[in-house]
């Protein structure tokens, strides 16, 4: 019996998770991805879900915390003194994109995963799709994945008005190692989820796997996201120019940030943050800057062989964490619906019903979570949700946790 192909587009998280969720199910799978190295995700971090770890079952893969990351005994406030403001036990297991990706990468079968594939365009046929690529190579299947991201080369040939939307903020992140941090610092944050809140912005963090992937204390690094409000023709403008002059749309590489508005940051949180962050922000090398967007795709199947998943289809603000849960959920669902019935077209529309209610339900809670941190707040709604979350309390219990997401 011939064996269905399955040519997946983007090789991040959500292109891994649909690789080997489909290989299991009998698929020939081929991901191309559109860099021509190895990827990097600059250490950043993951917080895990429940549902995150079912998956990785599903894939094969062991989904221990010691495999997959290290653990946090709960979380933290601190007030502008140091003091602890708050605090709640919530044990999770938190992990690093690099670590993440290097297990899901290296458990593929050999010669499935092609770098230096840049899409330019895809042929839909009644049965077939075929993906070209700039290279002038093209692989026909019986479905393609779009699995390339929050500008994704799929659905911007399918769906060119569907863009996402800055939301007036943007994230300060980076990483500094655990070893570099004093004793009463590390002590203080590296075993906890923790907070430092400033009037209308939001600092957290969390130890994440070190650059050998260690999760051991002393060799782990310590990851941190600062939000901090940016109006897009004022402040973020300003921070997104480069050491050329150059002004960037919502992105900008980390080595043109330009050394004032980095020091502009480093002086905010000494006069703004805890002690202990304040110390991790001085100690960071390398900071970068995330111009915070969502995205809300309109539907998630084109004709009758494409899907999208994972960012491709929506992007949620940070605050649920859900990220890497969701492209993985996307995945799962997908592979399932497939295996549950020979109609190809019953099996994607299943799978776009469910997975658009769930994408639709974290944009919602992640908008909630992130009114008060917008440089405008317009609606009442808006004003309503601000005021609710934006309590220690609330934070704490309601930031990068499943709770409240339902589909």
């Amino acid at each position: 019996m011939t064996r269905k192909r399955a040519i997946i587009i983007g090789g991040s998280m959500g292109g891994l998770f649909a690789a080997h969720l489909l290989i299991r199910r009998g698929w020939t799978v081929g991901i191309y991805e559109r860099i021509s190295s190895e990827l990097a995700g600059r250490g950043a971090g993951i917080v895990t879900h429940p549902e995150l770890f079912r998956v990785l079952e599903a894939c094969g893969i062991d989904s221990s915390a010691a495999k997959v990351g290290g653990s946090v005994e709960g979380r933290r406030v601190f007030d502008r003194e140091g003091g602890i403001q708050a605090e709640l036990p919530l044990p999770q297991v938190l992990t690093s994109w690099g670590k993440l990706y290097g297990i899901l990468k290296v458990a593929l079968p050999a010669g499935c995963y092609h770098y230096g594939k840049n899409l330019v365009h895809v042929v839909q046929e009644d049965a077939k799709v075929t993906a070209q690529f700039e290279d002038g190579n093209a692989v026909t299947g019986d479905l393609l994945v779009g699995a390339d991201g929050i500008f994704s080369a799929v659905r911007l040939q399918f769906m060119p008005e569907a863009m996402p939307n800055y939301v007036g903020y943007i994230a300060w992140r980076g990483l500094v190692e655990e070893r570099d941090l004093s004793a009463q610092t590390a002590q203080a944050i590296c075993n906890h989820f923790a907070f430092s809140l400033p009037s209308g912005e939001q600092m957290l963090g969390y130890p994440v796997a070190g650059a050998d992937e260690s999760t051991e204390i002393g060799h782990r690094r310590f990851n941190f996201v600062w939000y901090r409000p940016a109006a897009q023709d004022g402040a973020l403008k300003s921070i997104l120019t480069d050491v050329d002059g150059n002004t960037h749309a919502l992105s900008i590489p980390p080595n043109k940030i330009r050394l004032e508005v980095i020091q502009e940051m480093r002086d905010a949180a000494r006069r703004t943050l805890s002690p202990q962050f304040s110390e991790v922000v001085e100690k960071t090398q390398q900071p970068f800057i995330q111009a915070i967007q969502d995205f809300e795709t309109p539907r998630m199947v084109i004709g009758k062989n494409i899907v999208l998943l994972g960012d491709a289809a929506f992007v949620a603000r940070p605050h649920v964490g859900m990220g890497v849960t969701k492209a993985a959920g996307d995945a799962f669902a997908l592979a399932e619906a497939l295996a549950t019935t020979d109609d190809r077209a019953e099996a994607l529309a299943r799978y776009e019903t469910a997975r658009l209610a769930y994408g639709a339900a974290v944009i919602r809670r992640a908008r909630d979570l992130g009114a008060y941190m917008q440089a405008q707040i317009l609606t009442e709604e808006e004003r309503a949700m601000a005021e609710r979350h934006r309590h220690p309390d609330a934070i704490m219990s309601e930031t990068a946790v499943s709770t409240g997401i339902a589909a």
